[in-house]
């Protein structure tokens, strides 16, 4: 179990195509993902790459935000173990600093 406090946000944009797979990898690694969010989005401009004939009529391609709030060096290797096991140019990823996080009661 991991005492630190959390003080960055993971996000990753997914193809809908690997949400599976990389929801497996997160979950068989507890440790540097305890916990996250899933939100459907939408992903346009110059790095989208879009496959299916509605994508190219449409110019945006279906993506999904993985969010995971955690301590920095745990999200770092969460990332590299990640791009070791799915080294998918696909997958984007952004790790922030978390200035605050908690629940309510």
């Amino acid at each position: 179990m991991n005492i630190l406090a959390n003080d960055s946000l993971l996000t990753m944009v997914i193809p809908v195509s690997l949400e599976e797979d990389i929801l497996d990898f997160l979950l068989l690694h507890p440790r540097w993902a305890g916990g996250f969010s899933i939100i459907a989005a939408q992903g346009m401009g110059q790095g989208a790459r879009l496959h299916s004939a509605m994508e190219l009529v449409q110019g945006r391609s279906a993506r999904k935000l993985v969010l995971i709030a955690g301590v920095h060096a745990d999200l770092q290797r969460l990332i590299e173990a990640l791009a070791r096991e799915m080294p998918v140019p696909e997958v984007e990823y952004w790790i922030s600093p978390l200035l605050a996080s908690g629940r309510l009661a």
